[in-house]
């Protein structure tokens, strides 16, 4: 995990902090949540559960509701701490927290299994820092692929070494066939390469760019489709192809890289302006929620006036 100052955290936190995230099989990869070491603890004991999704603010949790969890749960009056749980692949120790919670709701599962329900939790103080801060960083990769996704890292030995990104590694599948390629640059809203063939049989077919980071050992599938290319000057058998990528199915990994390495290349006046930028947006996300929180009051003063 990159280093993040307390300023950055402050920022996740006036920014993202009533943002859900839904924890998918993608998303739960991304951060290394490790399931396994997931709970609530209430009276002493734990329960395992699932988290369903999280903000900074609260959780909801799959869980078994037996007689034993109601039991403490009448104990504790509702209170009780979630267990969150990340694997450090540099570490063999997890990064763990417990947030301490109040139920605020049960809802059904299932009505095949009575006991399986979902659990709202409300986080009874402002959570851990590395909480906010991984959940943050992939909020803000999330919020930058939309409104950055344009913005072209065009790909040297250099850069390429600060995303981990193994360039002589990169393959091209188009419509399931390999395909040889140069990677040349890619954004959060696709990528180009330059390949061997004619490309005017190419266009509008599906591809599948797949980037080996040499850090991790993994390998992250991105899926789009061809929709331009450039001729190549002076060859006749290669060509640049531009790949737009599905937006719905961008990993969040190579989202969170992205934003790591546009963070570290923004010079100090192009930080300062996207700071006061968002603190700017997370200004007029407070008034809003304010004027709403106005509205609502005299709303209810008027049902009782006219009752």
């Amino acid at each position: 995990m990159a280093f993040t100052t307390s300023q950055q955290i402050s920022r996740y936190y006036d920014t993202f902090s009533e943002q859900d995230v839904t924890f998918t099989k993608d998303v739960i990869h991304a951060i290394n949540l490790n399931p396994k070491d997931v709970f609530l603890k209430c009276a002493g004991s734990q329960w395992p559960c699932v988290i369903y999704s999280s903000s900074m603010q609260g959780s909801k949790v799959i869980v078994n509701v037996r007689d034993n969890l109601k039991s403490a749960l009448r104990t504790s009056n509702n209170l009780v701490s979630l267990r969150y749980s990340f694997i450090q692949p540099d570490k063999s120790d997890p990064l763990s927290f417990l947030v301490s919670s109040k139920i605020s709701a049960f809802t059904p599962y299932s009505r095949e299994n009575s006991n399986l329900s979902f659990m709202n939790l409300e986080f009874t103080q402002r959570p851990p820092d590395g909480l906010i801060d991984i959940l943050g960083s992939l909020l803000d990769a999330n919020a930058n692929s939309r409104n950055r996704k344009d913005v072209r890292i065009a790909l040297t030995e250099e850069t390429a070494a600060l995303l981990g990104l193994r360039l002589r590694g990169v393959q091209l599948h188009i419509q399931g066939v390999p395909r040889k390629c140069i990677l040349r640059d890619i954004s959060f809203g696709g990528a180009k390469l330059v390949i061997i063939g004619v490309p005017k049989l190419l266009l509008n077919k599906e591809a599948t760019v797949r980037l080996p980071f040499g850090d991790t050992g993994e390998v992250v599938e991105v899926e789009g489709s061809i929709i331009r290319f450039d001729g190549v000057e002076g060859r006749d058998d290669i060509a640049a192809i531009a790949i737009r990528f599905d937006e719905d199915r961008i990993p969040v990994r190579l989202k969170l890289r992205l934003n790591e390495y546009l963070k570290l290349q923004q010079s100090p006046k192009e930080k300062a302006a996207t700071e006061a930028r968002k603190q700017n947006e997370a200004v007029e996300a407070e008034r809003e929620q304010h004027a709403q929180r106005l509205r609502e009051a005299r709303s209810r003063r008027g049902d009782r006036s006219g009752t």
